[in-house]
């Protein structure tokens, strides 16, 4: 009787853990997606404003 449930609450566990699996990959591929995902969007953003910062920067350090 107790062995049965222990792999009937194994088997759960198993089931529980691919479901958080298949759903934690699904999450980056939305977000990871090179075309379309907000990660790039926001990661291009970023390094945008990045860039014109240093260019801003060595333009007033070389103008001196």
């Amino acid at each position: 009787m107790f062995k049965n449930k222990l792999l009937k609450r194994r088997g759960q566990s198993t089931l529980e853990y691919i479901v958080l699996v298949t759903a934690i990959i699904v999450v980056l591929l939305i977000f990871l997606n090179p075309s379309t995902g907000r990660f790039s969007t926001y990661l291009n953003r970023a390094l945008d404003s990045a860039g014109q910062g240093m260019n801003l920067m060595s333009c007033r350090v070389f103008a001196k």
